[in-house]
Order: structure tokens, then C-alpha cells, then sequence
């Protein structure tokens, strides 16, 4: 029983007593509750496996429907719901081009959170 109460205690300080001037200053910097809940949703949209093939893909060339759904090999109703819903979080944009519409991301920013979370996970 006693090896347990040690194991549960692994990485946790023998003694509670927080440092007030720490806890103060890091108040100070973090997010609101609102900011966090919205931060929150936006990396909800990263959970999705066909969301982030179009992500993928998108970070390498601007493409249509069409060859969104030909490199993915799925059809085109799969393919447009995933992109309004990655449009509807400012993920993605496009621009009509005559009759076709060109997918691109909406900036950098989203092909680094892609790529810094790609890298993490092949360490």
C-alpha cells in the first residue's frame, strides 16, 4: 500500500505552498475564460482527420474541389462540408476563378500551427 501512496505522489511537491508573487504575476498574463473557450473550439477543428488532409494539402498549392476530392479519393459532398466548416472558422478561403472556386488557407498562421503540430508528433 505504501508504494502506491508513493507512486501517486510522483511529480507533485511534498509540500504545498504556493509563491504568491508567481501565481500574481502569472494572473496577470493569461488568457480570459472567454478567450481560452474560444481558443478551445478553434483547435477543435484541427480534430478531424479529413479537415486536416485539406489542411495538408492546401499548405502545399491552393487547389479546387475537385482535386481536393481526387487526392483524397473522397467525393465531393464530403469534401465541401469539411471545407464550409474550416470557411465558417476562418481556416480557409477561396476565390471563384470563372466557374471553380480555388481553396487556399487564410494565412500563415494556420499552415504553422499544422506544421509545428506535424513536427511534434513525428519527434
Amino acid at each position: 500500500m505504501e508504494n502506491n501512496n508513493l507512486e501517486n505522489k510522483e511529480g507533485i511537491c511534498e509540500v504545498f505552498d504556493s509563491h504568491e508573487d508567481v501565481v500574481n504575476r502569472i494572473k496577470e498574463r493569461i488568457p480570459d475564460e472567454n478567450e481560452f473557450n474560444d481558443l478551445s473550439e478553434f483547435f477543435k477543428i484541427f480534430g478531424n482527420p479529413t479537415r486536416l488532409k485539406i489542411i495538408s494539402l492546401l499548405s502545399i498549392e491552393d487547389l479546387c474541389v475537385c482535386d481536393i476530392c481526387e487526392t483524397l479519393d473522397l467525393n465531393q459532398t464530403t469534401v465541401s462540408n469539411q471545407l464550409r466548416i474550416l470557411r465558417a472558422n476562418n481556416i480557409v478561403k477561396y476565390q471563384k476563378e470563372g466557374k471553380m472556386a480555388r481553396y487556399s488557407l487564410t494565412d500563415l498562421h494556420i499552415e504553422m500551427i499544422y506544421k509545428v503540430g506535424l513536427e511534434h508528433i513525428l519527434e
